[in-house]
């Protein structure tokens, strides 16, 4: 769970440059799309806690980890576009949706590793499609000559329209059946060699079982009960009970 934590701030800082970076230039596109990140990923995380919350009785750390990776890549496509409004409702989409999709994956039989594909898969689905419901509007492109309003995030590029919703959708369900088809051979390829799913018996430890060694120590018990009997700090005598002191 820390490594989990770790990761997940190194990504979150990461992301900056990432989405930020990718306007070219540090300049007011660059800037929205930091905050649009932000804000995404803030608000999938606590939506994300609350769910956590409410269907398990308490917050856990790792959901916390998740909601917020699932609003970072779920903004990532429309980081550039839309307004601070925007990434609020993505980052409460991403986290319903993300969420639904990654309890889905583990009540059936596949093997969604680190919730690739309900995260950061899908996430990436649904911000591609809702770029084209919450970028600014076609007053931030208004042909040559004229000059868009100020409070456009990216003039004269891409505004919400019932026509730009469909090239998203196109364009999402082009990319996920290409990487779907894509993956698909490269697996079958490297399976060729490499055998991709390991022994049943090997699955409890795989670190011993491919390479002979452990990745880490055997943990220690949590709990008195669990500790060796050499570990356990002798109880004072106050704490000893009539029958164990005859």
């Amino acid at each position: 769970v820390p490594f989990v934590a770790l990761g997940t701030a190194l990504l979150w800082f990461g992301w900056f440059g990432f989405n930020g970076g990718s306007a070219l230039a540090s300049g007011g596109t660059a800037v929205a799309a930091a905050v649009n990140s932000e804000i995404a990923a803030s608000v999938a995380l606590f939506a994300w806690l609350m769910i956590d919350w409410f269907k398990g009785g308490r917050p856990t750390l790792v959901g916390l980890c998740v909601g917020a990776i699932a609003g970072l890549a779920t903004v990532t496509p429309a980081a550039g576009f839309i307004q601070p409004w925007g990434a609020f409702i993505i980052g409460l989409v991403a986290s319903v949706s993300c969420y639904i999709l990654c309890e889905l994956v583990k009540a059936s039989s596949l093997d969604d590793a680190l919730d690739v594909w309900g995260v950061h898969g899908m996430g990436g689905f649904i911000g591609t499609i809702l770029l084209g419901v919450l970028a600014d509007g076609s007053e931030c492109a208004p042909g040559e000559g004229m000059e868009a309003p100020g409070y456009c995030v990216n003039p004269n590029t891409v505004t919400r329209s019932a026509e730009q919703l469909g090239k998203q959708a196109v364009a999402a369900i082009f990319c996920a059946a290409y990487s779907f088809v894509v993956t698909v051979v490269l697996l079958k390829g490297i399976n060729l060699f490499v055998p991709i799913v390991p022994d049943s018996n090997a699955t409890s430890n795989l670190d011993l079982a491919e390479h002979g060694q452990l990745a880490y120590s055997p943990a220690k018990g949590y709990t008195m009960d669990q500790m060796p009997s050499s570990e356990k700090v002798p109880a004072k005598p106050s704490e000893v009970k009539p029958s164990e002191a005859i």
